[in-house]
């Protein structure tokens, strides 16, 4: 049998040091504010041993001397070389730069990325103490800190860092919110990642670049800040040589000398230039260019919610399955209006059966799954029913006891598998990561069964696909190492929405055919999410049909393609184009599903259906037993049955 596969892209990888060069030619701003910026360290770290005398040494005799080859700055009121001087201010300067910013780094960024990754009360409390931070005077607060303890540079800064910190918290918060949405981090969750190691190795990456052009502007506020404070002599005396100090005392002398007030001056305003180009150069190459990239690549009404379930609905009851969904009800609530999506849905999945779940786009089908994995946004929520893993109650189960069961009893599959990859790191990489989090393995055995997991999924040439970037991958390919990561932990269950549906038919013929041989294999379950008929029919043992927010039909797929029982069913099935004979018109199921919160009272379908009588109007239409196993959400159905048959 030959099988098809896809063939790996060939990387066009450069490395970063290589990318970095290639910037910095395209960029000689930047090779300017580099040099600069290197060179004011390096002078300022060596001070004793260049600059050419003491900062302190005063030649009385030659005062406010202009620039000579003795003094190639000139020299002061007191007659103190300039340049001396200025190489030495750097150190205090610098330094000063050096505490402000270690302060709002490592207060602020911690704190953003827990506020904007945890939400909830968390956000809420430190979003309010950052907004009362905000709201203090900076400088009378310095001012009074400066009474307290006089010419004490250090603690005015380290002051000045923590009442900056809420500027930080904001902008890692906001960034962290939009990250934190991406599919990757969802799969990251459903692979049992725990979330500090999520936050750091996932979201932190993502975030580098605002943090990094807030450092840096921090950096030239802080110099400004400095800057004042020792030109008010503040934070330190005549004798000692800050920039600050530089300027205010050139402007004691402006008059009679105006050029003492220009080295000091120029050299502030350098650095405060070099600081944001720095900053926008780091930000840019960290951000989209630290990675290979492949060649052209550019990086309404409410409705009621049940309080409880309905009492002429079909009662299921606990038995021996993997995942039993009771009556589950889960509703939007925004602005104090609460509108039902999903509406008491209940099904079982056993271990080893593939179960589908059909229905047309807006019927709820990803919502539920999203419930069960509890990964719903935060308007939705569940309000109604209960969803049992091996007879404990997912609903209720505390956060840390369900991350324990994600990835290694449940997994998780989307129909959009590259924004489920993470970008900034390599395929093995994620693998490996991921099997590492449920295994207590060596690095190196963890890189082994990542290598084993890419040749399970039937991916030529595993070592080249493991060194590989998301971008470099094909839909199909990126379908398979979706699978992989989803296996990574042997779960039980395995939830896939959708996973063929950006895929040719070639490529989902083999999704499919990989699915069934990984269930045989590992005695895995599945339920797969598509409205896809020919998917159901390759790959389900039942099938569960969702309309509106309801389960209307449940059966065996045999049966319910040879006998379906409820009007919707039966419409999807004539509008397949396999059921078309030739030179027929294809039949269209007309209309469309009715949005949550405007739902009929009585049966939903109603509108849309051939059968609808005013009986199936007026009242609402109960899940009923119609054979061994198989439910219906009808009133009509001998007349769908002989119409199905006929």
């Amino acid at each position: 049998m030959t099988v098809l596969v896809d063939t790996p892209v060939a990387s066009t990888g450069r490395s970063p040091v290589r990318i970095v060069l290639q910037e910095l030619r395209r960029r000689p701003t930047t090779i300017i504010a580099i040099t600069y910026l290197a060179v004011l360290v390096v002078a300022s770290v060596s001070a004793p041993l260049i600059a050419p005398y003491s900062p302190a040494a005063q030649d009385l005799l030659h005062t406010l001397a202009g620039p000579s080859a003795h003094h190639l700055l000139g020299t002061d009121d007191l007659g103190r070389d300039v340049l001396s001087r200025l190489i030495y201010g750097g150190r205090r300067s610098l330094l000063a730069i050096a505490e402000g910013l270690a302060v709002v780094v490592a207060l602020g960024l911690p704190l953003g990325l827990v506020a904007g990754y945890v939400g909830g009360w968390t956000d809420w409390l430190l979003s309010r103490l950052a907004e009362i931070v905000l709201s203090m005077p900076t400088i009378i607060l310095i001012l009074v800190l400066l009474a307290v303890l006089p010419q004490n540079e250090s603690a005015a800064m380290l002051a000045f860092g923590v009442l900056n910190t809420p500027s930080m918290l904001r902008v890692v918060r906001a960034a962290t919110l939009k990250v934190r949405e991406e599919l990757y981090i969802t799969a990251a969750r459903l692979s049992g990642l725990s979330h500090v190691r999520i936050a750091v190795r996932h979201v932190l990456p993502r975030v580098a670049g605002p943090i990094i052009v807030q450092a840096s502007i921090f950096a030239a506020y802080a110099l400004l800040f400095e800057t004042g404070l020792a030109f008010l002599g503040l934070t330190a005396t005549t004798s000692t040589p800050t920039w600050g100090g530089m300027v205010g005392d050139a402007a004691t002398v402006i008059l009679q000398d105006g050029w003492l007030i220009f080295p000091p001056g120029i050299v502030i305003a350098l650095t405060i230039l070099a600081f944001g180009v720095f900053g926008d150069f780091v930000r840019d190459v960290a951000v989209r260019d630290l990675r290979p990239t492949a060649k052209g690549v550019k990086p309404a009404v409410a409705s009621p919610v049940p309080a409880s379930p309905p009492a002429n609905l079909v009662a299921v009851p606990l038995n021996d399955a993997l995942l039993q969904v009771r009556n589950l009800s889960v509703a939007h609530n925004m602005r104090g209006c609460s509108t039902v999506v999903v509406d008491d849905v209940s099904f079982d999945v056993f271990a080893g059966e593939t179960v589908g779940l059909v229905g047309e786009s807006g019927c709820g089908k990803s919502v539920t799954a999203m419930a069960v994995l509890r990964l719903l946004p935060p308007a939705l929520r569940p309000v109604a029913g209960r969803v049992y893993w091996e007879q404990q109650d997912l609903i209720v189960m505390r956060d840390r006891a369900f991350d324990r069961l994600r990835g290694s009893a449940i997994a998780f599959v989307s129909q959009e598998p590259q924004p489920s990859l993470d970008p900034t790191f390599r395929i093995g990489s994620q693998l490996a990561e991921v099997v590492r989090s449920h295994e207590d393995v060596s690095r190196r055995a963890a890189r082994r069964r990542a290598h084993e997991l890419l040749e399970l999924v039937e991916l030529p040439n595993a070592s080249a696909v493991a060194r590989t970037y998301a971008h470099e991958l094909s839909g199909g390919m990126s379908q398979r190492v979706a699978l992989a990561l989803a296996l990574a932990g042997r779960p039980k269950l395995l939830i896939a929405d959708e996973p063929t549906t950006a895929l040719d038919v070639t490529v989902q013929a083999e999704i499919l055919s990989l699915i069934r041989r990984l269930q045989a294999d590992t005695n895995m379950a599945v339920l797969i999410i598509t409205h896809n008929w020919g998917v159901v029919a390759d790959i389900c043992d039942r099938t569960l049909v969702m309309y509106a927010g309801q389960l209307v039909e449940t059966a065996a797929v045999q049966e319910l393609f040879d006998q379906p029982r409820n009007p919707y069913t039966l419409a999807l099935l004539e509008s397949h184009p396999s059921r078309a004979m030739s030179g027929q018109r294809l039949s269209v199921l007309e209309g469309r599903v009715p949005p949550p919160g405007s739902w009929p009272s009585g049966c939903r379908f109603a509108a849309r259906c051939r059968f609808a009588s005013e009986e199936c109007v007026a009242n609402v239409i109960p899940l009923l037993e119609v054979g061994d196993g198989r439910l219906s959400r009808c009133i009509r159905v001998d007349e769908v049955f002989a119409e199905a048959t006929a």
